[in-house]
């Protein structure tokens, strides 16, 4: 049996571009969850930092998380994401989870 796959990742906007950067995350949304092995994308900002985002990824298993990271919608999110945000991305398997 395969195992889910959660993904958190934190972006922080660099300066004068937070607003790229929510359009960029924002754009990612419709198609990642459209994707047959995913089963959550949910972009969340941060109160007390508003040019802080999280974005919290649900997949089914490490399969899923490839066919994601292969889609030409992720691919447009790489070639950009650097000039935008300092990013780190925590990829977790469950341990105790519903």
């Amino acid at each position: 049996m395969t195992a889910p796959v959660k993904i958190v990742a934190v972006l922080t906007a660099r300066s004068g571009v937070a607003d790229g950067l929510r359009t960029l995350l924002e754009g990612m949304l419709d198609s990642s969850r459209a994707e047959p092995g995913n089963l959550r994308y949910d972009l969340w900002q941060d109160q007390s930092e508003p040019g802080r985002f999280f974005l919290d990824e649900l997949y089914v298993d490490g399969a899923a998380v490839a066919a994601h990271r292969a889609t030409p919608h992720f691919q447009a999110y790489l070639a950009a994401i650097n000039d935008l945000a300092e990013r780190t991305a925590f990829v977790l398997n469950p341990v105790s989870a519903t």
